[in-house]
């Protein structure tokens, strides 16, 4: 039976036989099943269960398993149960951890929480979480690991492959070492295909490969994704500005920020956070919702404020309250499919300034073609439902010059944030709908004003 079901089925059973368990008050049951589950599983189960639960599942949890788990939870559920544990027990979970993964733990802890978990360390640990945080969070250094196996380029392949059974394993998504000289300077690197392929009496220096591309301390993360995309590297190393060697870089960690991005990228449209928890208090989630209902609330008033412009042309024809809504949302609806479309270019790398221009006129250009379309149709309808030509033609040219506007907003916000630094997933919802709903009442109701009354 169990074979027959997808590992994230297998996973989601599990999860609900731990739930039943702790349900039931079987915590010994509980407790070995939760032994028997890999971190991954456990940290799904804390994630999808509300803060009471998790501090009971926290408690069943193998303390030597502690680590593992912290390094798979999203942030808020991390630092939930970070405040649940004494900093000693902290300290003994981060041992042997990822340098990547300890600094990402260690940055969401209170400042006198931080402190004594540097205490409770020992100095190995404690020098390796002080690299860590030298990095910023968001480089290549921040997400490095420093395990990382070197060789010299004048020895054969012979004293390697003996040098690695001494040390008996090697570090996760190991695929190639690197070849550096006597100042930790890259000079190349060769594959463990390489190694175990070719005749041990060779020397390095014969069969490494020269033309290596190195990553930067502080080149930004996202960037890095993109170099691994490209080149479909499995692990990279990065240098420092002398180009010594300083650590690598594994496709698991890249695979964690493509996540993070998209998850980015869908909550800050709706306002949100990108670690926002499905399970936090009620009172938390409410506070930082508000103030992304607030803002809308804002765009939602200039509307209003545009549309009581024209209360005396709204209260002779009620037909033009009831057409009112068509066009700012068929403006909405359009500028956000080219909003989309050029956030995603730019999360890419696709949109820059040497294209810019064409995609702005692409957009406008698309408008064009949708408002003769939908003008059209729109003034069709109207004039046969009301049997009045002019209403017909009024909402086929506000319904044109909406589109025209929604192209153009929808192409143009997200560059303009860009340029001032400004998230355009976060903040360019908001402007192009006021942008939409302005020029669309604006639109119609003026020119309504103008050929009605």
């Amino acid at each position: 039976m169990i074979a027959e079901l997808s590992d994230k089925e297998y996973a989601m059973q599990r999860i609900q036989e731990v739930n039943s368990a702790l349900a039931d008050g079987m915590f010994v049951a509980a407790r070995r099943m939760l032994h028997n589950m890999p971190a991954c599983d456990v940290a799904l189960l804390l994630e999808s269960s509300p803060p009471k639960s998790r501090s009971k599942i926290w408690k069943l949890v193998d303390i030597d398993e502690h680590g593992e788990i912290l390094e798979e939870l999203n942030e808020e559920v991390q630092k939930d149960i970070i405040r649940q544990m004494a900093p000693e027990n902290l300290a003994a979970a981060t041992e042997g951890m990822d340098t990547d993964d300890l600094a990402y733990v260690l940055r969401g802890l209170p400042e006198p929480v931080y402190q004594e978990v540097l205490k409770s360390m020992d100095e190995g640990d404690r020098e390796r979480a002080e690299t860590a945080l030298s990095y910023a969070e968001d480089s290549a250094g921040g997400i490095m690991n420093t395990d990382t196996i070197t060789v010299r380029s004048d020895v054969t392949i012979d004293v390697v492959l003996r040098y690695l059974r001494l040390k008996g394993e090697l570090p996760e998504a190991t695929d190639k070492l690197y070849v550096v000289d006597r100042n930790e300077k890259v000079t190349g690197e060769i594959s463990l295909t390489q190694l175990l392929t070719i005749d041990p009496s060779r020397r390095i220096d014969e069969i490494m490969s020269s033309d290596i591309t190195t990553i930067p301390v502080d080149m930004e993360e996202t960037e890095v994704a993109k170099l691994f995309e490209r080149h479909d590297w499995v692990s990279a190393p990065v240098v420092d500005s002398d180009q010594q060697l300083v650590g690598r870089i594994t496709i698991d960690d890249v695979v964690d920020i493509i996540r993070e991005e998209a998850q980015h990228s869908m909550l800050s449209m709706a306002g949100l956070e990108d670690d926002e928890d499905t399970f936090a208090p009620v009172l938390k989630s409410t506070r930082r919702r508000t103030v992304w209902l607030a803002v809308n609330l804002v765009t939602a008033l200039l509307a209003a404020m545009v549309s009581s412009l024209f209360e005396d042309i709204l209260a002779q024809m009620a037909i033009l309250a009831i057409l009112n809504t068509i066009v700012p949302s068929m403006g909405g609806i359009a500028g956000s499919q080219t909003l989309t479309l050029v956030i995603r270019g730019m999360a890419l790398g696709h949109i820059g300034s040497s294209n810019s221009r064409w995609l702005i006129g692409k957009e406008l250009a698309i408008g064009f073609l949708n408002g003769v379309i939908w003008s059209v149709l729109i003034a069709a309808v109207v004039a046969l439902w009301k049997q009045d030509l002019l209403v017909g033609g009024i909402i086929a040219f506000a319904m044109m010059m909406n589109l025209l506007a929604a192209g153009l907003a929808g192409a143009t916000v997200p560059l303009m944030l860009k340029r001032f630094n400004i998230d355009p997933a976060l903040a360019g919802g908001v402007i192009l709908t006021t942008v939409t709903d302005v020029v669309g009442i604006f639109a119609f109701l003026g020119s309504a004003t103008l050929l009605l009354s």
